[in-house]
């Protein structure tokens, strides 16, 4: 009898240290990240094969893409798992949607390094939304996890024009189809300069367009405004910053449901 509660008693130590261990390493292991049966890859390679969009992949360092699938703790079960894993980043229109992966010459930023600092402290954090594509005018895309919206795990949209973040109504797989496939020129109408594509081809993927007037001002004609390049981090600080002050009831929603029940 000494025995049995002998074993249960190391028995429950074990645990109580597993769990212990566990609470302390919140960060999933790469083997468990790393999905071998069922990769969203395949898929995402059909949906660049039939793309009616220029879609292209940039080359892959394996081991930097191993570290960053495990800093952003994404699996590649899953379509934004897999794009860390197997690219560099993605590139839409010759470069003008920058879609981050794990980084690559022409697009240096990994979207785990890219967040930190931004949306989150520490790698592991709980995050409010995770920043993963932009565009050649400022624009920023992001996921909501909750600090966007109550639609959680769909995609936004941070306009240059207005300075708000707008619902896409999509999810990570459904927005790579939207870059590879829907008419963007419908999408970026007035965002668009009438020789755009000259000035995109050869545009460093940590630069970004800087318009004066400010296209989010009234009344702002992009075919009247003058450009520069900016550094991209920059130009988000600088975005998120006017977003707060010029629209605090439409840039980062809160959840204002718990004041509406206290009310009622």
């Amino acid at each position: 009898m000494k025995s049995v509660f002998k074993t249960l008693f190391i028995l429950g130590l074990t645990l109580f240290s597993s769990a212990a261990i566990a609470q302390d390493n919140k960060l999933i292991s790469l083997d468990a990240l790393i999905n071998k049966t069922d990769p969203a890859w395949p898929l995402v390679k059909k949906w660049v094969d039939s793309a009616k969009n220029k879609v292209e992949i940039l080359p892959v360092d394996s081991a930097k893409a191993k570290e960053v699938l495990y800093n952003a703790q994404m699996t590649t079960y899953a379509t934004l798992g897999s794009v860390i894993y197997n690219t560099g980043g993605i590139l839409i229109d010759n470069g003008w949607i920058r879609i981050l992966g794990s980084g690559s010459e022409r697009l240096t930023r990994n979207i785990a390094e890219w967040n930190k600092g931004k949306t989150i402290k520490e790698y592991g954090d709980n995050i409010p939304y995770l920043l993963i594509a932009d565009d050649a005018v400022g624009g920023f895309f992001a996921i909501n996890y909750g600090g966007l919206g109550k639609d959680i795990k769909n995609v936004y949209y941070l306009e240059p024009n207005t300075l708000t973040w707008q619902p896409l109504g999509a999810g990570y797989g459904e927005f790579l189809v939207f870059c590879f496939d829907s008419d963007l020129s419908k999408f970026y109408k007035g965002l668009r300069w009438s020789n755009w594509n000259q000035f995109i081809a050869n545009l460093d993927g940590t630069k970004t367009y800087s318009f004066r007037p400010y296209l989010w001002q009234e009344g702002t004609d992009i075919e009247k405004c003058t450009r520069k390049l900016v550094g991209i981090e920059d130009m988000y600080r600088f975005n998120i910053m006017k977003s707060k002050e010029l629209n605090a009831d439409k840039g980062i929603k809160k959840d204002d449901s718990k004041k509406e029940e206290s009310k009622n």
